[in-house]
């Protein structure tokens, strides 16, 4: 209302608005803002219902941040009937042109006619907002190359037929402001003494950082300014969960949202199996290390709650346990915050990216611990295929399953158990979880999480597991190789350019405002 208002006052006519006005709809959540312009331009400003939705869907951009369902909001229809029974209407009168056109125009049969509706018959009907955002907005992006593709294919594939035009794509990034020059200051300098302050306004200029990561001397800084960070974040672990940890350690950090397709469970049952092997081998060379966990559970996420009781439980049997001898240590940090993870980010050795590919959009903190000379671990999901392109394979550690054959696997419902029986490693670890070796105080706490990968795994837990494990293990054989760890902790840096915000919005300006940026 009050944009429509300004607009008036300042040209008098809301033909122009597009021209004007960009409206972003970051993710599902503000869609009903299309039923709302257009019921202001229809009923408050007797503009005609065609040349509203012109003007509507040229004000609209719509970002979609997610694939899964619990994000892409429906919302009861007897809910808004009671409560915006005008803007339902509204909704009606849309869905009904859609419809029309993809029956006239497109041809489309029944089924496709049911996929593009924007009311969900099925169940209790229910208004899809993420098609009410998709059908009002000009352009659609994803966050990802990936995740824009799968867009395509997936959660919008028949709205892409009838709009073949709208979908794009722009990579998320982060600033550099805060996340290397704020909370970074002594990699900052480091870096302006190397190749001088012109970065800090241009951070493609980091590309010249590429040029020292084979200089022992740069490397020899490059991890002092690590180190330092580190014993920050050590003092502060001490301070918030009172446990000791040893900064010289390998610092291997998951921080971000619990979801269970974000696999902190596959980190922390890792933990459990490594936990075994050094009890069970002391006379190795184990590679000292320190798994860092942080985030929040949406309050009713009954399993991430679960992991997250899990992860604690496992830090404190491991970490008073002297058979370890301290060289290996978890911690879950709680009120994760940004004020919190400006302090984890830059003491990173190790950037745990482990998602089941096909479900991250993008993910940020992949490109924070990037800035920070993090190494990153992890799935080629969301961004972390075009981290994957930018800082060259040698640079970033890749397991797994792909999207596509994480989709083969669920449409052939595999049954996960073979993967577990033929793991001795996984098959002792998820025992030793669900028969309460780290939950005495009540032996059955964990039994149905770790059946859920028995029976279904549908985030790929088990089958990505020894994959995962044998990445670990390049992990420990790099980190003890100083010269070839600092050259790629270095390269991780000089390559996150792409990945700055600044560059996201100049695309958006460009292709979707239509705003001038020179």
């Amino acid at each position: 209302q009050d944009i429509v208002r300004r607009h008036l006052q300042q040209y008098g006519d809301l033909g122009s608005l597009p021209d004007k006005v960009a409206i972003q709809l970051n993710d599902t959540h503000p869609a009903i803002s299309v039923a709302e312009l257009m019921r202001i331009l229809v009923d408050d400003n007797g503009i005609k219902w065609a040349d509203a939705w012109k003007i509507t869907k040229g004000t609209f951009g719509y970002t979609n941040h997610t694939l899964l369902p619990e994000a892409l909001e429906s919302w009861p229809v007897a809910l808004l009937e009671r409560l915006l029974p005008r803007h339902m209407q509204i909704i009606y009168q849309i869905n009904a042109d859609v419809l029309t056109e993809a029956r006239s125009r497109a041809k489309f049969n029944d089924q496709q006619i049911a996929a593009v509706s924007l009311i969900d018959e099925h169940g209790g009907r229910r208004v899809r907002m993420g098609q009410l955002a998709f059908v009002g907005s000009h352009s659609i992006n994803g966050v990802s190359a990936l995740h824009t593709e799968l867009m395509k294919q997936t959660v919008f594939a028949d709205l892409h037929k009838l709009y073949p035009d709208r979908i794009n794509n722009k990579t998320n990034g982060i600033t550099p402001r805060r996340w290397l020059m704020q909370c970074n200051p002594g990699l900052t300098r480091l870096i302006t003494e190397r190749i001088g302050p012109d970065f800090l306004d241009d951070i493609d200029k980091l590309k010249q950082l590429g040029a020292h990561a084979e200089d022992p001397g740069f490397q020899k800084q490059f991890a002092e300014v690590k180190l330092a960070n580190k014993q920050r974040l050590a003092r502060l672990i001490k301070e918030r969960v009172n446990v000791a940890v040893d900064a010289e350690a390998l610092f291997d950090v998951q921080i971000k949202r619990i979801h269970e397709y974000k696999r902190q469970l596959l980190n922390i049952i890792h933990a459990v199996a490594l936990y075994d092997e050094i009890r069970a081998h002391p006379e190795r060379d184990w590679v000292p290390r320190v798994k860092v966990f942080a985030g929040k559970a949406a309050p009713s996420y009954w399993n991430a709650k679960l992991i997250i009781k899990l992860i604690n439980d496992v830090a404190r049997v491991i970490n008073n346990d002297p058979a370890v001898r301290g060289l290996l240590k978890v911690v879950f940090l709680p009120n994760y915050n940004v004020s919190l993870a400006e302090v984890i980010v830059p003491a990173a050795d190790l950037s745990e990216q482990i998602s089941t590919a096909g479900m991250e959009a993008s993910g940020t903190g992949n490109m924070k611990f990037m800035a920070n000379g993090a190494v990153t671990i992890g799935t080629m999901d969301g961004a972390n295929v075009e981290m994957h392109k930018e800082v060259g394979k040698d640079n970033i550690i890749i397991f797994g399953l792909t999207a596509e054959e994480v989709e083969d696997k669920r449409a052939r419902s595999e049954v996960p158990r073979t993967a577990i029986d033929t793991s001795p490693r996984l098959r002792e670890a998820l025992e030793s979880i669900a028969s309460g070796v780290f939950s005495p105080d009540d032996p059955n706490r964990y039994r149905d999480l770790i059946g859920g990968l028995y029976d279904h795994d549908w985030f790929m837990v088990a089958r990505d597991f020894d994959a995962y494990h044998a990445a670990q293990a390049t992990v420990d054989g790099l980190w003890q190789d100083k010269a070839r760890w600092g050259a790629m902790a270095i390269r991780n840096t000089a390559s996150v350019g792409f990945f700055s915000s600044d560059r996201t919005i100049r695309q958006y300006a460009a292709d979707i405002w239509n705003v001038p940026t020179s």
